[in-house]
Order: C-alpha cells, then structure tokens, then sequence
C-alpha cells in the first residue's frame, strides 16, 4: 500500500519517494505546449547530465507545507546543476536545497490569477526563482520576469517580441501559436522529429550535388 504524503512527512527526513500531486492539465492545447518545451530542451541537451525538467510536477520545498498539503507545482521548471535523473517530485531538502532557476506557466482560466499573483510571489521570495514566464496557449498572452535586486522585473522584448533568457542562453517567443525556443541568432530550436527531417533533407541535397558531379553516393 502506497505511503500517503503526511505518512511520508512523518518519516523525515528522507522524503525522496514522495509523490506528486498535481491536477490534470486544462487542455489538449497544454499538454501539446508543455512536451514541446520539454522535447525542445531536451534534444538540444541530449548530451548534458547535469540538469532535471519538470513537467506538471510538485515542488515540495517545506515540511509545514507537506503536512499542510499546499503544495505548488510549476507546469515546467528547469533546475541546473543537479544530476539528470527521474524524479516523482522535487523535494527542495533532499536535493540541497536548489530551486528552480526557470518556471514556465501554462496559463488557463482556472490558473491565471493565481500564476500572476500568489505564485509569482511566492517564485519571487521564497523560491528565488532567477527567471519566471507565463504563457497561454489558448490566448498567446507571453510575459517574462528576471530577478533583479530580490524582485521581478519585466524582460524586455526583442524586435520579434521573443524574450531572452539567460538561463537557457536562448530566447523564448510565440510563432504559429506555440511557445518555442530561438538561438540568439534567431534560428528556431527544433523538435526531435523536425531535426531528423532536416538532417534527412540535408542528406539528400548532399546526395543530388554528389550524383551532379559523377559520384555515386555511399550507402
């Protein structure tokens, strides 16, 4: 039989099998939105072992709020400098005490006023959270905040209206509908799948010069 979370808070101070506790998403929109972010990042650091992601998952960051059950979890995070494993949750003191250095919204009816209000406060003074942005993917509304002097401040846009992120080192912006990833020379990160259409267009326009000029590509 599974351990509820306030059995779990009882058996401190190992707390890493807690689970998470968060609501369904609002919609197909969200959760397409969401394993984009996800895929995206992931690919781009498919080589990296020192980060985790969260997706839909619970940051448990006080045993008070544990037994309490007010539990808050961003749609997507991204914490650095930790070691990329699975996680049923993030458990701020079983983990160092390291908090998200990102959060990423969804915004939906139900959630907006809370991720504007209460829970921007809460990243800002509790979490410490560098970078926080919101998005909807049902109305493209797209803010962006970075901690300045222990307050959010607003990110500046770019021409394009994307916003920069220095904890990615990319900028985030809307493009047909969706919240995407851009390289600081603008070009758009690719999905998994986009990248291996582009890696076989490039195989094949590689192949055609080769035939143009008499060479029979390897196979």
């Amino acid at each position: 039989m599974a351990l509820t979370a306030q059995q779990l808070a009882d058996l401190m101070p190992d707390a890493t099998q807690i689970e998470s506790n968060e609501p369904e998403m609002e919609s197909s929109l969200h959760y397409a939105q969401l394993a984009l972010l996800v895929a995206c990042l992931e690919w781009l650091w498919r080589d990296r072992h020192d980060f985790f992601i969260g997706a839909n998952l619970t940051i448990y960051f006080s045993r008070e709020q544990l037994k309490n059950r007010d539990f808050r979890g961003p749609d997507f995070f991204l914490v650095n400098h930790t070691e990329k494993r699975p996680r049923k949750s993030w458990v701020v003191w079983e983990e160092g005490g390291q908090y998200p250095d990102l959060i990423i919204e969804l915004l939906s009816d139900s959630t907006a006023k809370t991720d504007k209000n209460l829970k921007k406060t809460l990243y800002q003074d509790r979490f410490r959270t560098p970078e926080y942005f919101w998005f909807s993917p049902e109305t493209l509304e797209f803010e962006g905040y970075h901690l300045v002097d222990q307050h959010y401040q607003p990110i500046a846009p770019n021409p394009e209206g994307w916003l920069w992120s220095q904890v990615l080192g990319l900028y985030l912006g809307v493009q047909e509908g969706q919240l995407r990833y851009f390289t600081e020379s603008g070009q758009r990160l690719p999905t998994p799948e986009e990248a291996a259409e582009q890696s076989e267009s490039r195989a094949a326009r590689l192949a055609e010069q080769l035939r143009a000029m008499g060479v029979e590509p390897e196979v």
